[in-house]
């Protein structure tokens, strides 16, 4: 069989935010294999696999993963397949100096294997860039949505002020991402180099200007998280760009999707010591996040399946570190769309 291939202007074409949060939210929502019965949907994730290519900032990873019994999404129909099983495998290449290049490349670039469920021959080579910046915010939504806007009667009408700290590939992601889905009435960027910011200002303005959201670029991350109910910070920076004092509204929830030396290194350890913090995947955690001092409650996928938090602290954080197995659900509904 002569796999597929869906180059990165076809996954455009078919990526929408109701397609690829619906796909993830399924991923989340997917209990690990150990645990599940035969009315679950379930999924099996190896670690990631970490290869150096000479220094830390030049990293190759593979995340193998298989979701089973969930509810695939088929943009062409609408509908949510039932019992769909998916095997996939994201190749990752992670080079911090991308963005210096002439012309500039994304820092991180991926591709996507689908395999054949039936015989394992390889189904499908899917261009995965775009779809790990589509995914994760994704994932950050579902947090969101799970982890803060249950806590109030209105959901999803409950008008929101976001903060993005750091105005790159995700943090433009989740600005989108954040205003297509929820009641977004101010949103604060900031980044290091204002002209990022100022290009995603212009962007949000754009697709954004009837929904009377007002887009306001400030000089410091104080600034953007001073009023912010909803904070999305993701950058590789070393050390912390907030901390507790910063957060004037004590009802706050952030999204950590950075990825710098350690995944929890742009958030401060007093901000860690007042929150509850979920995950995506324990397994993962318990990898990746075993040097962080914090009071991992468990995954959002958990909070999904019972309709609650077990808990009811005020400053929640969503510690992501992403799945195969959202990439795995995001990849099949892009296939069965093309």
């Amino acid at each position: 069989m002569i796999p597929k291939y869906i180059n990165s202007a076809q996954v455009k074409e078919i990526l929408t935010w109701p397609l690829v949060n619906a796909a993830v939210e399924e991923a989340l929502k997917a209990i690990d294999y150990a645990e599940a019965n035969l009315l679950q949907s379930y999924r099996q994730q190896p670690p990631r696999t970490v290869t150096s290519c000479g220094d830390a900032s030049k990293l190759l990873l593979t995340m193998p993963g298989y979701v089973g019994n969930y509810k695939a999404v088929n943009r062409k129909t609408d509908e949510h397949l039932k019992h769909s099983n998916t095997l996939a495998c994201k190749v990752v290449t992670s080079f911090t100096n991308n963005q210096n290049l002439q012309p500039p490349l994304p820092n991180i670039l991926a591709n996507i294997l689908l395999f054949d469920i039936n015989t394992g021959q390889l189904q499908c080579i899917m261009e995965g860039t775009q779809i790990t910046a589509w995914r994760t915010a994704a994932a950050s939504i579902v947090a969101t949505k799970y982890l803060y806007m249950k806590r109030f009667p209105q959901e999803f009408q409950m008008p929101i002020k976001v903060a993005i700290i750091g105005c790159g590939v995700q943090g433009q992601s989740h600005a989108l991402d954040m205003c297509a889905t929820f009641n977004v009435i101010e949103i604060y960027l900031w980044n290091r180099t204002q002209s990022k910011a100022d290009d995603l200002a212009l962007k949000l303005q754009k697709l954004y200007s009837q929904n009377s959201t007002k887009v306001r670029v400030t000089n410091t991350a104080a600034e953007a998280v001073e009023k912010a109910t909803v904070i999305c910070i993701a950058t590789y920076s070393p050390t912390a760009l907030i901390n507790y004092d910063m957060l004037k509204e004590r009802d706050v929830h952030i999204n950590a999707v950075g990825a710098g030396a350690v995944h929890f290194g742009e958030v401060s350890q007093d901000i860690y010591d007042n929150a509850v913090v979920y995950v995506d995947s324990l397994i993962n955690a318990r990898i990746e996040l075993k040097d962080l001092k914090a009071n991992i409650i468990g995954e959002v996928g958990q909070v999904i399946r019972d309709g609650k938090r077990k808990e009811e602290k005020c400053l929640t954080i969503y510690q992501s570190m992403g799945m195969a197995a959202e990439d795995a659900t995001v990849a099949q509904a892009i296939y069965n769309a093309s």
